[in-house]
């Protein structure tokens, strides 16, 4: 009995094991693209805010826009409940647009609770359309900071490292994608393909996060059939070894 105790225990760690083990990754504030965020081009991204305290809830969000990329178009999509501000900054060196020299470029967002929160056990999407995303590097880095209403102040600002564990609050990291011919030209005739692109990113937010939720629903179908194979297992040897004792 002895041992087929320990084997019960020893299922039913590993079991906890993994759901511990899936829980962190999906607790951090991200960001992810709509569709594709391609290098030369425009994009629609959700920055996702979950909720990691069961005391407080989270009423305010900081988003840093990289200043070594900077972008001429950042647009935050209206969020119910909540109030965005952005925030600009002169640019040292100019960027050339269709032709326009701008000047400044949006260094930060702002999203502050205006009747809306994310309670315990919540968390909530705040959609961005970004461009043009620059051509000379793979990812853009956001540092966040996430406040929760009893002053809390969770600084999302580490920044991953290649070959490094990951760290305690990594900042959301946008990966682009290699760079497509329906993003380069110049004059009306790009700037109409990136707004009809940006339309259709709009008409996405309409499908309330599916790709999200469809990765969640993978995730814990993962989970479920890990812990079964564990339980099953350890019914398994639970029945091998009763057999032993009956014929002993």
């Amino acid at each position: 009995m002895n041992k087929i105790s320990r084997l019960a225990v020893a299922g039913g760690v590993a079991a906890s094991s993994v759901l511990l083990l899936c829980g962190p990754a999906v607790a951090h504030v991200s960001v992810q693209p709509q569709g594709e965020a391609a290098k030369g081009g425009y994009a629609t991204v959700n920055f996702k805010v979950p909720n990691e305290r069961d005391n407080a809830s989270t009423v305010k969000l900081e988003v840093t826009v990289p200043a070594d990329h900077p972008l001429s178009s950042v647009m935050p999509q209206p969020v119910p409940g909540w109030k965005a501000e952005v925030t600009k900054t002169k640019l040292a060196k100019p960027l050339s647009v269709h032709g326009k020299q701008i000047t400044e470029a949006v260094s930060k967002i702002t999203w502050t609770a205006a009747g809306g929160k994310i309670g315990p056990g919540e968390f909530q999407q705040f959609p961005v359309s970004l461009g043009r995303l620059p051509e000379n590097t793979d990812e853009l880095v956001f540092k966040a900071l996430q406040t929760y209403d009893n002053k809390e102040v969770v600084r999302w600002i580490e920044e991953p490292q290649e070959g490094a564990a990951e760290p305690d609050h990594p900042a959301p990291v946008l990966a682009l994608s290699a760079a497509t011919g329906d993003h380069h030209g110049g004059g009306a005739g790009d700037k109409g393909a990136a707004d009809g692109k940006n339309a259709a990113h709009s008409a996405d937010h309409a499908d309330g996060g599916t790709e999200t939720a469809a990765s969640t629903t993978d995730t814990a179908a993962r989970v479920l059939a890990v812990v079964g194979i564990l339980v099953g297992a350890a019914g398994v040897a639970f029945g091998v070894l009763a057999g032993r004792r009956r014929a002993a």
